[in-house]
């Protein structure tokens, strides 16, 4: 096996493997670090992987990748998924009709897609630094669900401290509560007077701020991120989508469209690398919130963010304008001198545009779509009332799918679920008619209505004390972090 070589999305001399892109992902010129090759698979040896379960696929796509975790670690990292709600699948298709199947991502202790990646990836990075004399700060920004996945992951690990910024009031209430009510002395959670492209601003700086790393090594403390900009996350966040198509193929025997409830754009960079190992993936279909940035991007070449405004709305985890791992698109098709001449236009513009020629080869992999709330709501009533229960998300990504089936009615879906619906009961409340009702009573009332089981994981939520209350502005984050870390 030849070890994966990690490089910088906008040059640079310099290359490391999956270790030290995982424990350093401040890659050269302000960019990612991303692989410098992909494999790719006949088709006889894509037969000979449908017959495989999901650990035994992880296992050989990661030997494929090149990526240098041991064998055993890999293992034990796989495992976790074990504590899933189905222990030999952790991301289960769900087959709505003949066109439609459903990926439920969260199976997870956070229920959400989250868990998927940062499960194992805890467990990993925890690994790397057991013979390392430095501790690790970790910074995670969230727009409402990395925070959470990341805090259960890592929380009382040893050699590990967890910063976790999030936009005050820009997520759930269960969200919140995932992320103040944990008491690990490891983890500080902050809110953001902002939103989330203001949290993520913050990190990328502080990964690249000469003060604050100083500050960190006369503390004896390195930095990484829990973020997507981290491709120890994206790892994982293949195989499902890998694993998804497989299972999909080998019940129809056509490719099938991929539909991806998108903000940071990691998830589709997941399926992304997919189908360009080879795997039966048709189209990847982009579906967005009001905050439509991605849809205009693919359908246009442009992205723009000089003049827009961040949108609230119902699906708050896409409530995102700046999306960080489109770089690394960019990077695989343009090539590092062009990415880093967007990059470059988009800091100092704040847009950038690609060619015609650029665009119509982005439009190979990629089409896009959105949906406004109303819509989104509807979405939801019109699926319960069939017996299906959608968080917002996951109805943002049915106007894709109904698009898909206008134009051709023997397509095959699968939609990524990228959150349990008890996570926005009380939106899902709402759009079933049931009056203005706070979480726990919006919970209650639904499971009652559908006969639906709520995880202890949610509902012990609210028997827990807040214990992180602090909102600060974004100008006083780094002090702020700092004192933490002298205490």
């Amino acid at each position: 096996m030849q070890l994966q070589k990690f490089i910088g999305t906008r040059g640079g001399d310099c290359s490391v493997n999956f270790k030290g892109c995982v424990l350093n992902p401040n890659a050269p010129y302000g960019g990612l670090w991303t692989l410098a090759d992909l494999p790719k698979f006949s088709e006889d040896e894509i037969q000979s992987f449908i017959r495989m379960d999901y650990e035994e696929l992880a296992q050989k796509i990661f030997q494929s990748l090149g990526l240098d975790i041991p064998q055993s670690l890999l293992a034990n990292a796989l495992a976790l998924y074990k504590k899933f709600d189905d222990k030999n699948t952790p991301a289960p298709l769900s087959k709505i009709n003949k066109n439609l199947s459903i990926q439920k991502l969260y199976c997870g202790p956070t229920r959400a897609f989250k868990d998927m990646a940062l499960q194992p990836f805890g467990e990993i990075f925890s690994a790397f630094l057991k013979d390392s004399s430095k501790e690790y700060l970790i910074l995670v920004a969230t727009s409402g669900d990395t925070g959470p996945a990341t805090l259960e992951s890592f929380a009382n690990k040893d050699k590990i401290k967890v910063v976790c910024l999030y936009p005050e009031g820009g997520t759930s209430e269960i969200q919140a509560l995932q992320m103040t009510t944990i008491a690990a002395k490891n983890i500080k959670v902050i809110g953001i007077k902002g939103d989330f492209d203001d949290a993520q601003n913050i990190l990328k700086n502080l990964l690249k701020d000469e003060q604050f790393l100083q500050s960190l090594t006369q503390n004896n403390l390195a930095l990484s991120a829990a973020n997507s900009v981290n491709f120890g996350r994206i790892a994982f966040q293949i195989l499902y989508h890998i694993y998804a198509s497989l299972q999909s193929f080998s019940l129809y025997k056509r490719q099938a469209h991929i539909i991806i409830p998108s903000g940071n754009f990691g998830n589709a960079l997941g399926a992304f690398y997919a189908k360009n190992m080879g795997f039966p993936i048709e189209k990847i279909w982009i579906a967005s919130n009001a905050n439509n940035i991605l849809t205009d991007f693919i359908e246009s070449g442009v992205y723009d963010i000089s003049y827009r405004v961040l949108q609230k709305t119902y699906s708050p985890a896409m409530d995102i304008l700046t999306s960080s791992n489109v770089e690394r698109i960019l990077f695989f098709l343009f090539g590092k001198n062009r990415t880093r001449e967007l990059m470059e236009d988009l800091q100092k513009y704040k847009k950038y545009a690609l060619n015609q020629e650029e665009l119509k080869l982005l439009q190979t992999y990629f089409q896009a779509t959105y949906c406004e709330d109303l819509y989104c709501l509807e979405k939801i009533r019109e699926y319960a009332n069939a017996g299906f229960i959608l968080d917002p998300h996951t109805a943002c990504g049915i106007k894709a799918y109904e698009e898909i089936i206008k134009n051709d009615n023997e397509a095959i879906c699968i939609l990524c679920s990228t959150a349990e619906w008890t996570k926005f009961a009380k939106t899902l409340s709402q759009a079933l008619g049931m009056g203005d009702l706070g979480d726990k009573e919006s919970l209650e009332a639904i499971a009652s209505k559908y006969s639906l089981t709520i995880s202890p994981n949610i509902l012990d939520l609210f028997k827990k004390e807040i214990v992180h209350t602090q909102s600060i502005t974004k100008e006083e984050v780094k002090q702020n972090i700092l004192q933490w870390l002298r205490k």
